[in-house]
């Protein structure tokens, strides 16, 4: 595989070197821009990150350890090779101390100062990847299967197998809960940027100005709060896959921004005029319809299509079928007994809130059920509720209930009396646990005199 060309940035007062070195450099391949002195070399800066900077040691006005010193004060990244023709042990530390990562002595050849200069990225590049990688410990979430064997859902597998094979951008649309997420992760395992970062970022759970920062970066002072020099989620995801979750939720003001780096991968930080470019995947995912938001105002036009190169739309838990019934065992595994009565309940209810309201209610039941078995008490009211069904021609499920409710409540309600209000008598006397009883206490809502 051949070398990829470094950004490199020549820093020397010597115009007849500077030259030949520049000169030689971009016959190897290699972009290179030029400084006569330290002051033009900070205007680069400022411009451009750079991979490696070669700095000579001695130069009129800023010399090569001032820069050095202005560089790290700036927190301008970039490696630092340093030339110097009165090599010492002192300048060689002392450059070191400032963050320079290697030195040369002159004269040398010119096919060394090349050689130097790529290890100096790789170096660099270690440094970056370790970065990424604290940050993604930081951020790691535990994989989750996708669960689903019905129509709707294969139809996504086959979209998510196409999608992953490209580089595109992806849109993810469908109802909270439906796990998007999911989705994102899936199409980054199965891709070609499946062992680079998977980045996330939910641009509704923050206010505008974090989104910004959160995205793109910021400078040290660039704002109130801002103490320290921070990169952005598309450098941390650089390479990678960066997710952004409630796409529609992007304030307008950054849409422009967010354009720029997906049209070629250029951004800058909050409080700089530094530009820098990163290779990053987007997957983005809404709950909203965007090709309204942008009709009424709310969404750049431009970004929309930028953004629906190849869209993936999720389907919602109540168009899923038997999938339920999946999801449910698998949630519970194999130490869960469900009632039947419980199960039709969960099968019956519309779910809103999708496969993560699902999740949540077996969560719940779960603490709140008895000996391994989850019943219709065990669920929440309003799915509970749900478990209800009518037959043509018989009495309607509901007014049996009804009547077989009553008889449950009075014979409760006759216990407690006997037992004068101590439930912990009364749930031993009922054969159930204490905290069965009073979840049919409260269900039934039987008043008590408070005793236990």
């Amino acid at each position: 595989m051949a070398e990829q060309p470094l950004d490199l940035l020549l820093v020397e007062d010597d115009e007849a070197f500077r030259t030949t070195a520049a000169r030689w450099m971009t016959k190897t391949g290699h972009h290179v821009e030029q400084a006569a002195n330290g002051q033009e070399a900070l205007l680069q800066f400022e411009r451009k990150r750079f991979d490696v900077a070669i700095v000579d040691m001695n130069m009129p006005g800023i010399t090569g350890l001032e820069l050095l010193q202005r560089l790290k004060e700036r927190e301008i990244e970039s490696e630092i090779l340093i030339l110097t023709g009165q090599a010492t042990v002192e300048n060689a530390v002392a450059a070191m101390k400032l963050g320079a990562c290697d030195y040369l002595t002159k004269p040398f050849a010119l096919a060394e100062l090349e050689r130097r200069a790529r290890m100096a990225a790789q170096r660099g590049q270690l440094i970056k990847e370790n970065r990424q990688l604290r940050e993604l410990v930081q951020r790691q979430r535990t994989k989750t299967e996708i669960i689903g064997q019905s129509a709707p859902m294969l139809d996504v597998f086959h979209l998510i197998d196409r999608v992953a094979a490209t580089d595109k951008t992806v849109l993810i649309h469908g109802e909270s809960g439906t796990g998007k997420e999911l989705v994102a992760r899936s199409i980054q395992e199965n891709s070609i940027r499946a062992n680079q970062p998977f980045v996330t970022i939910n641009c509704a759970a923050l206010p505008e100005l974090l989104v910004e920062s959160e995205l793109f970066g910021h400078e040290k002072g660039a704002f109130t709060g801002a103490a320290n020099r921070k990169p952005g989620l598309f450098e941390i995801a650089d390479g990678g896959t960066l997710f952004i979750d409630e796409f529609g939720e992007l304030p307008l003001t950054l849409q422009p921004k967010l354009l720029r780096v997906l049209e070629d991968g250029s951004l800058r930080h909050v409080g700089s005029h530094q530009e820098c470019r990163v290779n990053v995947r987007v997957i983005a995912a809404t709950n909203r319809d965007l090709q309204k938001e942008v009709r009424e105002g709310r969404f750049r036009e431009d970004l929309y299509y930028r953004v629906n190169v190849i869209s993936i739309d999720l389907p919602p838990l109540r168009a899923r079928g038997a999938d339920k019934d999946l999801l449910i065992d698998f949630c519970l595994g194999t130490k869960w007994e469900l009632e039947p009565e419980a199960r039709t309940a969960l099968q019956n209810y519309s779910w809103p809130g999708n496969v993560r309201q699902l999740i949540n209610a077996l969560d719940r039941a779960m603490i709140l059920a008895d000996d391994g078995t989850i019943t219709l008490d065990d669920l929440p009211r309003e799915i509970a509720q749900a478990g209800s069904v009518t037959v043509p021609g018989l009495p309607s499920v509901d007014d049996l209930q009804t009547d077989l409710s009553a008889v449950e409540r009075a014979h409760i309600v006759a216990v407690l009396k006997k037992e004068k209000g101590n439930k912990a008598r009364a749930a031993r006397a009922l054969g159930i646990h204490r905290r069965k009883l009073y979840r049919l206490i409260e269900r039934f809502q039987i008043e008590t005199d408070g005793a236990t």
